[in-house]
C-alpha cells in the first residue's frame, strides 16, 4: 500500500477575496448610513413642543445658533456668554458672523425659558439685520395608553 501522494498531484488552493471585500464594504456603508450624529451643547435645553412646522434642510455651510437655557443664560454656537444682556449678545453675534447678516440664525430656547430672553435674542438679531431667523421646537410625543 502506498499512502504518500506524489508532489505533482497537489493543487493550489486559492481563496477569492473579491466577494469578502464586497461584504466588508457593504457592512461599512450600512454602519455609516445608520450612524446618528448628535450636536452636543453646553447648556441643557428641553425644547418646547409644536404640532405644526416644517423640518429644515441644513444646506448652508455656516450658521449661527443661539441657545437659551431655562434660567435665561445665552450661548452662541456652544460658547456660553459671560453676561446675559442685549449688548453682549449683539457683540457676540457681530463677532461670530464677521458682519455677514445673511447667515441663518437659529434660536433654541428651553421650554421654561422666560419669554423676555427669547425676545431679547430676536431683538439682537433684528438690530444686526439678520433676516433668516428660525426657532427650534420638537414634535409632541404621542400619548401612551
Amino acid at each position: 500500500m502506498k499512502f504518500r501522494r506524489s508532489s505533482r498531484m497537489r493543487e493550489h488552493v486559492e481563496i477569492n477575496l473579491a466577494s469578502l471585500i464586497d461584504v466588508v464594504f457593504i457592512l461599512l456603508l450600512f454602519f455609516v448610513v445608520t450612524t446618528t450624529f448628535t450636536r452636543e451643547t453646553q447648556l441643557k435645553v428641553d425644547l418646547p413642543e409644536a404640532a405644526s412646522g416644517t423640518p429644515t434642510q441644513d444646506t448652508e455651510l455656516k450658521q449661527l445658533e443661539v441657545t437659551i437655557s431655562a434660567d435665561g443664560t445665552y450661548a452662541l454656537n456652544g460658547q456660553v456668554l459671560l453676561k446675559s444682556d442685549l449688548d453682549s449678545l449683539m457683540a457676540a453675534l457681530q463677532k461670530e458672523s464677521s458682519g455677514d447678516n445673511s447667515l441663518p440664525l437659529t434660536i433654541s430656547a428651553d421650554g421654561k425659558t422666560p419669554h423676555q430672553a427669547v425676545i431679547t435674542a430676536m431683538d439682537a438679531a433684528g438690530k444686526l439685520g439678520f433676516a433668516h431667523l428660525r426657532i427650534t421646537t420638537v414634535e409632541p410625543q404621542p400619548a401612551k395608553p
